[in-house]
């Protein structure tokens, strides 16, 4: 188990660059760098029964992960999340094959776990003493948590209306917390400014090539767990669009070692319509996003206005023949509820928006009834409580009327 990574490389203009230094985006145009392996190499050990021994954490694909010492490849037993069966949620949004891939297992609460295990790891070993991000949340607690891992000093910068409990996990890993006036983006404007000036290394998303090779991983696990095959489609809420990138490369590599055919699911963009520049690059047939003014979503994860990645995400998207879709803020809680009340899944709101698009691409006859359809649930609706609104009945148990009080409460008999 060791990593084949031989190199970097632009995904704009093709310009290559040695791997074993720190990098951001492509010197030459400014665009993202992918990490590149020799996959001839990587698939004489990783194969489909060298994996049954392995454990269940990012690492098990090590030939096409990038940390090439072990000793610098951190874990906090992330990846190996479930893929659930959604026959309840299904029924009610109109499929008879719906499968929900909780990330929100993962440590910390969500994705990001993956892509910040990866580009903290990578950072490390490559010598960075401190690491940097603009984040909406949930990215910031994933790089607390594993530069606490890695002894880095950690600098996180986030919208001052982030949710309080992603403050405090950043604050209790010991990381240098600071609330910026406006959004993720003017974040990502004081992060370059600390970057040059004190030596911080930026792991904004896609400005760096590792946190996709984290990301990707939840595309091999996808095709790993569904015995080398693919779904139909995808759905998937995207923000700065790492997973949806991340999974796309991560399909092709797959077909490079020969793990899986040519077949490819349709890649489904969900976004806010309070803050949708992919969508509407897509509908306008364009292959870069612009800048969304005013974003405004409770939906922080989604609540990017301008992405780095957007040609990669588009490109992924037309090349799967999927589609990209918005939903409302009420349609997004309401589906945080069906997961919830349905299958016992207390999602993310960027989750309730997936389920939500589930609903309407099925009502629209973009998907049918018969279509495997996976929704990434992509965190924990626990950091989300404040989403969860409503009167709670209090009870006197000495009350000789207890019982019809219980009946009153919600307006109707208990069982």
């Amino acid at each position: 188990m060791r990593s084949h990574l031989t190199h970097l490389e632009c995904t704009a203009c093709g310009e290559t660059y040695p791997a074993d230094r720190l990098m951001t985006t492509c010197p030459a145009c400014g665009k993202v760098l992918f990490a590149r392996y020799d996959l001839e190499a990587a698939a004489k050990t990783l194969t489909r029964e060298s994996l049954a021994s392995r454990p269940w954490n990012l690492w098990r694909y090590a030939e096409i992960m990038p940390v090439q010492d072990a000793r610098y490849a951190l874990t906090l037993g992330e990846g190996g999340t479930p893929l659930l069966p959604a026959s309840r949620l299904g029924k009610a949004l109109g499929y008879n094959r719906l499968l929900v891939k909780d990330d929100g297992q993962n440590p910390t609460g969500s994705f990001k776990a993956r892509g910040l295990c990866a580009a903290v790891s990578r950072a490390k070993e490559l010598g960075a003493s401190a690491v940097a991000i603009p984040s909406a949340g949930n990215a910031a607690a994933a790089m607390s948590a594993y530069a606490a891992r890695a002894g880095l000093d950690a600098y996180v910068f986030m919208p001052a209306d982030t949710p309080e409990p992603m403050k405090a996990e950043c604050r209790a890993y010991g990381a240098r917390v600071f609330l910026v006036i406006g959004l993720i983006n003017d974040c990502g404007r004081v992060v370059r400014a600390g970057a040059e000036a004190r030596g911080w290394f930026d792991v904004s998303t896609l400005k760096e090539p590792y946190r996709a090779e984290g990301k990707k991983t939840m595309g091999l696990e996808l095709a790993e767990q569904l015995g080398w095959r693919l779904p139909d489609a995808i759905v998937y809420p995207t923000g700065g669009g790492t997973g949806i990138v991340g999974m796309w490369k991560a399909f092709d590599e797959l077909e490079q070692l020969g793990l899986i055919g040519s077949e490819r699911p349709r890649m489904i963009v969900v976004q806010s319509e309070g803050c949708a520049p992919i969508v509407r690059a897509f509908e306008q047939g364009e292959r870069h996003a612009q800048l969304w003014e005013g974003a405004a979503t409770v939906a922080p994860g989604i609540r990017v206005p301008v992405a780095i990645g957007d040609y990669l995400i588009l490109d992924a998207v037309r090349q799967s023949g999927g589609t990209a879709i918005t939903v409302s803020d009420e349609e997004l809680l309401e589906g945080m509820r069906l997961a919830a009340t349905h299958e016992g899944l207390f999602v993310s709101p960027e989750a309730g928006a997936v389920v939500a698009a589930a609903r309407l691409l099925r009502e629209r006859g973009v998907l049918g009834q018969d279509d495997e359809v996976v929704l990434f649930a992509t965190g924990a609706g626990l950091k989300h409580t404040d989403l969860v609104t409503g009167e709670y009945p209090v009870l006197n148990p000495d009350d000789p009327d207890l019982l019809a009080a219980i009946d009153r409460a919600y307006g109707e008999p208990t069982a």
